[in-house]
């Protein structure tokens, strides 16, 4: 198994799960709006988590990690949006603790691979 696997599994299942969210959410223009915006951050940590896998450089590992981190700190962010403003039925508890532990796993292997970094 390549290194990085098991959060790379973890971030697929956070960009379905957003999928899936994204599908229930009201047709209306603020509806399409934040639902658009899910998917793009929701899909985005982990594609862009796979360019990082595949780096050249630390530095370039750093960066790209960074911008993952980036990209599931914003579905965060919109999954926050979409309880506050009372879209979902379902409990989405354990998505959002998923979302955090990999939002703070991907900026510190960004961390550790800046002070690799020569």
């Amino acid at each position: 198994m390549r290194k990085g696997a098991d959060i790379s599994a973890r971030l697929v299942k956070v960009a379905s799960a957003t999928l899936r969210i994204s599908e229930r959410l009201p047709k209306h223009a603020a509806g399409r709006h934040v639902s658009l915006q899910l998917v793009r951050s929701g899909t985005g940590g982990g594609s862009n988590y796979e360019e990082a896998r595949a780096a050249e450089s630390a530095a370039d590992f750093a960066h790209k990690v960074l911008i993952a981190a980036k990209e599931v700190r914003e579905t965060l962010y919109w999954l926050s949006v979409l309880q506050d403003a009372g879209w979902l039925t379902a409990d989405i508890t354990a998505l959002v603790s998923e979302v955090n532990q990999l939002s703070a796993i991907l900026a510190a292997s960004a961390r550790t691979a800046r002070r690799q970094s020569p």
